[in-house]
């Protein structure tokens, strides 16, 4: 199934998994610096976009938002339905 791009941010990392490692990006687990991280694009409820990543060595989560870090808080709020 095709990404869509409905978002006007470009991506900055890209996007893949453990069962696309040409896609891959280089840029491993920020905790424990594992290559085994699945990275995926996530439009939450209040139309904006977040790249996720989750670590399969550590379990270490992370969401960026145009280049910055947001706490799971800031994505839970984003995500709720008002």
């Amino acid at each position: 199934m095709p990404r869509r791009s409905n978002s006007s941010s470009a991506r900055r990392i890209p996007l893949g998994s453990l069962t696309q490692p040409g896609a891959k990006p280089d840029r491993g687990c920020d905790a424990c610096g594992s290559q085994r991280v699945t990275h995926i694009a996530i439009e939450l409820t209040d139309g904006s976009t977040v790249d996720f990543a989750s670590c399969h060595e550590c379990e270490h989560r992370r969401w960026v938002e145009e280049g910055t870090a947001l706490p799971v808080e800031r994505v839970l709020d984003k995500a709720r339905k008002d």
